[in-house]
């Protein structure tokens, strides 16, 4: 093993000098405290325990190294924290779940066997026995210790007589502490006559030193002898070093002249060449520099021209362009000093400006003339300012829009106001001041049409509204797209510079195994390009940038408003005007879209707007109730109006706005609610006045019948030549069956029509009018059978008495308006959501409703005879004459019945209705029979019943419409038991 560091060289007669550690015999006794042994048996190391105590010059060389670890390994591996000694040290590493597993012998490494270090034994026996002479040279170092250690300890003895102050590393006498301490100058005062004293304390200070002198001249003297072996064999070794020394400056002098030889004839001429070239490259650098600071010199001048015709995003690239070329190209110029904080100062400037004239086009955008067309006023100025703007991210530039929005419709409004108001003779504007109070005076018509110009307005308003958001929209769009591609660009260009580095490495190992310079073949193949490529780059268009400092090829060069990393595309705007869209667009992606999304925003705004001055107008003019009054004509078409314009808006903005839809409900409300209650008035007002007679059927009312059954809900125009000419009909003609109605009903059918009429109107108002019709036709139901079954026309008409021809008449008209529940379903049906048929059910009710009416009619007629045929038939006796006088009444009240309801009930009602009033015949007559014991024998009773029935059944069967009827007489009689 090799010697450490502090080991002395040890000279060996013909062999080359090698450093060696004594090894340590394992066989012997090794004492704790045994230091490494030492090749040089002239060292003394001593005890360490009694060496620390002063500083010795023998051990302080030597530094403590691992050698002089003294702690063994399974001390060291010991974990205190641990309750039990683990079995090995892995546990303290990887933790107390580590499971010794056994290894698995590899499969790469080979199996070492003694035969394996038969080649290094072979290599080291010659160094094995140099090492073995050593050992019997120069004993060990622990017995050289003994030997040695009363000298050492003499010596010892001595230096500690020496202060420790001059055994430190850092004695110095410059230093005034140290030198005070060595020189007390407090014995040297001469001052009160104690020369003599002073000089014999300098005297002994002086003998002192020089004892201190003696004692290291001493010990230096001692260790030199210790080495005087080492010390002859260096210098015997120097002569030897001098001869080698001498040999080698020869041969160094001899290279050196041939390498200044081959330095003159193959290196000077072509680094001469070389050193010209880049000469001129500098002049020609410097060259293009000073071009370079003359155009920059120009920028201020060529900013104020573009400004003064308001090209700013020109101006902003060329600032940009400018900053640029300072901080990289002419960084550190001193005339420039100043310019970079001008430029910025400058950029501030035309932002202001830019927000200005934004805001300037704004207004006299939104304020021109609204007869003209939609056409975009000074298109490239809009597209130039959105881009400065966007260029500079001063987002807040729609905001200034709306806030021009809102005060250009404000003032539509007010001029078509002040248009309709001038051209009205009768108001006078010296009496009435303000110009809402003006504009309340205008009636209905007046008004109209001046609501009609401002929604026309507001039209044309919101087109060009559009059309310039649409600009800007296009300009936002158009820079996301080109900042998109920039970044797939950029990402193909990496993934094209990776695979060139590649292609670079073994390119440059190449070089390196033909011994080429790299750099030679860089500037061949790489830098030449790149240059070119930015002169051309920079060069392309009169539109780029100044040449770079290191562009030689291309001496001429030219400044404009792009920078030289600016790549711009051309796109096309609606309006047909090529924009430039730059790379240095500061804005994210994301800001891009969120800006276009506050532009359609800015659209669904701008209708809003439009529709909140509406709203605003209507209420100013409805402060005095004058929507409320209007009729159902007016009120209809001011509410297509109002959709059509909200029709229009939706179209425009792609949005549906909810204000002016809003109040148009609210009105609408209101108007279903008056017009709700005028008809039911009117309704309340014809019933009260009804007579319950059969009434004339007008011809128009039975046009109007006629529409609907041709699927027309609709009320029919009027005809003033034909409708006078044509008389009065008796019966309501329906599909084929006739109807003998009450005026009332015909009235009702008409307000059934206008309620559905007024639906197709206003389809915002058909769930109102659904409910609202539900609840006429439940007030006619309810009302008419307190008129008639509940003879409330009696006290409330004048009535005498409710005759049948009443209840049946009250019948049929209940029948018609049962027949024409089912159109209005349908009618109401086909314009509700289906999520609204619900609400239909109100007519399945007031159908039930009607029937139930109609059968408390009906069983009304049947209990009318059923009361006769009980107060006759009670006095009825079997005897003669026949027919007898009961029959004879029975057969006249059923005339006087039949005569009443024929023409006013269908034959098979009829038919039905006598069915069961012969049925309530019967079972009274049968009843009677029963009582006067009269049965089927065939005796005289027998006969005078049979002729009586016969005569009954006689005269029911000649009536009209009862000739087919089945009576079935033989009922009357009980069965035989």
């Amino acid at each position: 093993m090799a010697s450490s560091h502090s080991s002395s060289p040890v000279p060996q007669g013909s062999s080359s000098d090698v450093f060696f550690k004594k090894e340590v015999d394992p066989t012997k006794h090794i004492r704790p405290v045994q230091s490494l042994p030492d090749v040089c048996p002239k060292e003394p190391t001593g005890d360490s325990n009694s060496l620390c105590v002063a500083p010795s010059l023998v051990t302080d060389q030597h530094r403590w190294t691992i050698y002089h670890s003294k702690v063994n390994l399974p001390a060291a591996l010991n974990d205190p924290r641990l309750a039990k000694r683990e079995s090995d040290f892995f546990t303290k590493t990887w933790g107390l779940d580590f499971v010794d597993t056994e290894v698995i012998p590899s499969f790469y490494l080979p199996q070492i066997s003694k035969e394996h270090f038969t080649v290094y034994q072979q290599e080291i026996s010659q160094r094995e026995k140099i090492h073995e002479r050593c050992k019997n040279i120069c004993p060990p170092k622990d017995t050289f210790d003994r030997t040695l250690l009363h000298t050492h300890d003499k010596s010892r003895t001595d230096l500690e007589q020496v202060p420790k102050i001059f055994m430190k590393p850092d004695f110095a006498l410059d230093d005034s502490l140290t030198f005070n301490s060595v020189l007390p100058w407090s014995h040297f005062n001469t001052a009160g006559g104690k020369g003599n004293r002073d000089a014999a304390s300098s005297k002994l200070l002086q003998e002192k030193l020089s004892h201190y002198l003696d004692i290291v001249e001493v010990n230096i003297a001692h260790q030199i002898s210790l080495r005087s072996e080492a010390f002859f064999h260096a210098m015997t070794s120097q002569h030897e070093l001098q001869d080698y020394l001498k040999k080698t400056s020869q041969a160094v002098k001899m290279l050196r002249d041939k390498i200044a030889q081959i330095d003159k004839v193959m290196c000077e001429g072509s680094l001469h060449i070389l050193r010209l070239a880049l000469t001129r490259n500098n002049c020609v650098k410097v060259y293009n520099k000073l071009k370079l600071m003359a155009t920059v010199h120009q920028t201020q001048p060529t900013v104020q021209v573009l400004l003064s015709t308001s090209e700013f995003v020109g101006a902003l690239d060329l600032i940009a362009t400018t900053q640029e070329v300072l901080q990289q190209e002419l960084q550190g110029i001193h005339s420039f000093r100043h310019l970079g904080s001008q430029l910025c100062e400058l950029e501030k400037l035309i932002d202001k400006m830019m927000i200005a004239e934004f805001s300037t086009y704004s207004h006299s955008d939104l304020n021109r003339p609204l007869e003209d067309d939609c056409q975009i006023l000074e298109e490239e100025r809009l597209v130039s300012l959105v881009f400065g703007l966007l260029k500079q991210r001063k987002l807040n530039f729609l905001e200034i829009y709306s806030e021009e929005m809102i005060i250009t419709a404000k003032n539509i409004i007010k001029q078509c106001v002040i248009n309709k108001v001038s051209q009205i003779e009768e108001i006078d504007t010296d009496v009435v001041v303000k110009l809402a109070d003006q504009m309340r005076m205008l009636n209905f018509p007046q008004w109209f049409d001046l609501l009609k110009d401002i929604f026309s307005k507001f039209t044309i308003f919101l087109q060009r509204v559009k059309a310039t958001l649409n600009i800007i929209h296009s300009v936002v769009l158009s820079v996301l797209d080109k900042n998109r591609r920039t970044r797939e660009l950029e990402e193909i260009s990496q993934q094209k510079n990776a695979t060139k580095d590649n292609s670079l490495d073994t390119e440059v190992a190449y070089l390196i195994h033909e011994g080429m310079f790299i750099s030679d073949a860089f500037n061949e193949s790489e830098l030449t390009p790149i240059a070119i490529d930015t002169t051309s780059q920079r060069n392309a268009s009169p539109n780029s940038e100044p040449c770079s400092s290191d562009s030689v090829s291309e001496p001429e060069c030219t400044t404009d408003s792009s920078s030289s990393k600016e790549q711009t595309s051309s796109s096309a705007t609606p309006g047909g005007v090529d924009i430039m869209v730059n790379e240095d667009m500061k804005l994210t992606d994301l800001e891009l879209e969120k800006l276009a999304n506050n532009i359609q925003e800015l659209l669904y705004s701008a209708s809003d707007i439009c529709h909140d001055r509406a709203v605003k107008f209507l209420m100013s003019r409805a402060k005095d109730g004058f929507l409320e009054k209007l009729n159902s004509t007016e009120f209809i078409t001011l509410s297509r109006l109002m959709e059509t314009f909200i029709l229009d808006t939706e179209h425009i903005c792609g949005r549906k706005s909810m204000s002016l839809l809003g109040a148009l409900q609210s009105q609408a409300n209101k108007f279903v609610n008056r017009f709700h209650e005028e008809r039911k008035t009117k309704l309340s007002l014809l019933l009260d006045n009804e007579r319950w007679k059969q009434a004339d059927v007008p011809a128009e009312f039975q046009d109007l019948v006629d529409s609907i059954s041709d699927g027309k809900i609709a009320l029919p125009e009027k005809k003033s030549g034909a409708t006078e000419e044509r008389k009065p009909a008796e019966v309501l003609i329906v599909e084929g069956q006739q109807y003998a109605v009450v005026g009332t009903v015909l009235l009702l059918i008409r307000i059934i029509l206008e309620y559905c009429q007024c639906v197709d109107n206003i389809p915002s108002v058909t769930t109102d009018m659904l409910t609202r019709l539900s609840d006429l036709l439940k007030y006619f139901n309810s009302r008419s059978c307190q008129l008639v079954l509940g003879a409330g026309a009696l006290q409330v008409v004048g009535l005498k008495t409710i005759t049948t021809k009443n209840l049946a008449l009250s019948s049929r008209c209940l029948q018609l308006i049962v027949h024409y529940i089912p159109v209005i379903r349908a009618h109401f049906e086909a314009r509700l959501q289906p999520k609204q048929y619900s609400m239909l059910r109100h007519f399945d009710h007031i159908t039930k409703d009607y029937h139930d009416h109609i059968a408390e009619i009906s069983a009304k007629l049947v209990a009318i005879m059923d009361s006769l045929f009980d107060k006759l038939l009670s006095k009825y006796e079997v005897k003669a004459p026949v027919p007898s006088a009961c029959f004879r009444n029975i057969c006249k009240q059923m005339a006087k019945m039949h005569e009443a309801i024929f023409d006013l009930l269908p034959e098979e009602q009829t038919q039905m209705l006598f069915l069961r009033i012969n049925a309530s015949y019967k079972l009274h007559l049968k009843k009677q029979l029963s009582h006067l014991n009269v049965i089927n024998d065939g005796g005289p009773q027998n006969g005078l019943v049979t002729a009586d029935v016969a005569f009954y059944t006689g005269n029911l069967q000649a009536l009209k419409g009862l000739k087919d009827l089945d009576l079935n007489m033989s009922e009357i009689w009980e069965q035989k038991r």
